[in-house]
């Protein structure tokens, strides 16, 4: 049989812009067939014809099998939208758009909504499965026939929907790069204030949540204050990308939670949170109810954000703001005692992992990630204890030293660094380049294994920083990640 006859039947060559390709030898029929096979491009393309509808075609045998959808994809899985199966249409169709004009079949406007390609999962005369990775649509889909009556051949009467995709077990968020704001294009940009806290993706299934640090770390227990969370969305399956803060006085204070991150028991972790409770900022929606969203634009994750999370005492979904509004919210940030704030493309993928330049951080104060090497024993009140701490960051030429931390700490503070790094010491230097004499011989040299975040004046041109000063320790984040950033 030849799969493309009723499409050409239905079409002039000589007055419609799609292309119709010649008869050619009869394709095999595959609409029978039961098992997986590779599975092929798909396309689904916006029609505006004497009905607004959105065209669903895989490829299948040689040829673009075709459903038409008039209420477009489903969001929901819990909601199906009707799909009819119309002819199928050449594989050069994949790349059409443009206007079908008026008195031909379909006339109206073509556009290409969405595309990429699908895995099967499971074909036949009366139901098809495939699992799409496109650029706006990712995650299984299925279609039914609901057309009982007819047991073989191609009914038109179809449903479409969306398969309920599990969460990840884990994933690593995205991150943002240094820089400047591109005031030309401020148009394309939205702006978030950048909140002084520890990053989290939350986890939330049945009405449970779980939150992950930048490192993939369960720290669900270090802040039960935030398990309402799960039950304040609806019991809906969720996956959030936000930022843990503690305010004091309404201002973000990352010293104030650093009491907060480190403590893994859960009673310990009910009596600090009583003392001072956190508040989780969600900023992005990563998947939705088994809806993969990592693929949409920023700007359209935003509008499924917003509505989603309903501001309380323990959780919050903070504002975004027009580009265009840069200079203003800087200022409202630096105002505010905020470390800066970060630009991010209206129409930008969410990259896990990735460090982009979709996503740019533009600072009012210069901080800096570090990695401790080494310590000085302390002199005076300091004796017997860590007296400053020797750090670096990692660059092509290794671990190289980058300055001299020796303020900043509180009693307590170096108590715990203390602890933290008597397990550590090892008889030689970590670093792969010098460290200045008079930090260097007597130093006390440790495995560059623990982060902190220090303040500073700003770069010299040996690459030292200039005055730095100890905010906190940052379990949160890996060593080996660990770059000059300013």
């Amino acid at each position: 049989m030849d799969r493309l006859a009723e499409y050409r039947g239905k079409r002039d060559a000589t007055r419609t812009p799609e292309p119709v390709p010649p008869a050619s030898e009869p394709a095999a029929d595959g609409a029978a067939q039961t098992e997986a096979a590779p599975g092929g491009i798909f396309v689904v393309q916006e029609h505006h014809a004497r009905r607004l509808h959105w065209d669903f075609r895989l490829e299948r045998d040689g040829v673009l099998a075709s459903w038409a959808l008039p209420k477009g994809i489903p969001d929901d899985p819990a909601v199906n939208h009707l799909a009819v199966r119309t002819e199928d249409h050449p594989l050069e169709y994949a790349e059409f758009h443009g206007e079908i004009p008026r008195g031909e079949y379909g006339a109206g406007a073509v556009t290409i909504w969405d595309r990429g390609t699908y895995e099967l999962v499971k074909w036949n005369d009366r139901e098809v499965k495939v699992i799409l990775h496109g650029e706006r649509l990712s995650g299984g889909f299925a279609l039914f026939c609901t057309d009982r009556s007819t047991e073989r051949g191609r009914s038109k009467d179809w449903i479409i929907h969306r398969e309920r995709l599990p969460l990840p077990p884990a994933m690593k968020p995205m991150l943002a790069t240094l820089g400047s704001f591109p005031a030309r294009e401020a148009a394309d940009w939205a702006i978030e204030m950048k909140w002084d806290g520890v990053r989290a993706l939350a986890f939330i299934e049945n009405g449970r949540l779980m939150l992950r640090s930048r490192t993939g770390k369960d720290i669900t227990a270090t802040y039960p204050e935030l398990a309402g969370l799960g039950n304040a969305i609806g019991h809906r399956q969720a996956l959030l990308d936000g930022e843990i803060v503690a305010f004091s006085d309404g201002k973000p204070d990352f010293e104030a939670l650093q009491p907060r991150m480190h403590v893994s028991d859960p009673a310990a972790a009910r009596r600090l949170a009583e003392l001072t409770p956190v508040t989780y900022l969600a900023f992005d929606v990563l998947q939705l109810d088994g809806r993969p969203l990592t693929g949409l634009p920023y700007a359209d994750r935003r509008t499924i954000l917003n509505p989603l999370i309903p501001n309380g005492t323990w959780f919050i979904c903070p504002p975004s703001f027009p580009g265009e509004d840069f200079e203003a919210v800087r200022t409202v940030s630096e105002a505010n005692g905020l470390e800066g704030v970060v630009a991010k493309r209206l129409d930008s993928r969410y990259e896990p992992g990735a460090r982009s330049g979709n996503w740019v951080k533009v600072k009012n104060i210069l901080r800096q990630e570090v990695i401790v090497a080494g310590w000085k024993p302390g002199k005076g009140n300091r004796a017997g204890q860590v007296g400053s701490l020797l750090v670096g960051v990692h660059s092509d030429d290794g671990l190289i030293y980058c300055g001299h931390v020796g303020t900043g700490f509180t009693v307590e503070t170096l108590r715990m660094l203390g602890e933290r790094l008597a397990p550590l010491r090892r008889p030689d230097s970590p670093f792969d380049g010098p460290v200045p004499a008079e930090h260097a011989r007597p130093a006390v040299w440790v495995e560059p294994r623990l982060v902190i975040e220090v303040a500073f004046e700003r770069w010299t041109r040996e690459g030292r920083m200039r005055a730095p000063a100890y905010k906190g320790l940052r379990d949160d984040k890996d060593p080996a990640e660990v770059v000059r950033e300013t």
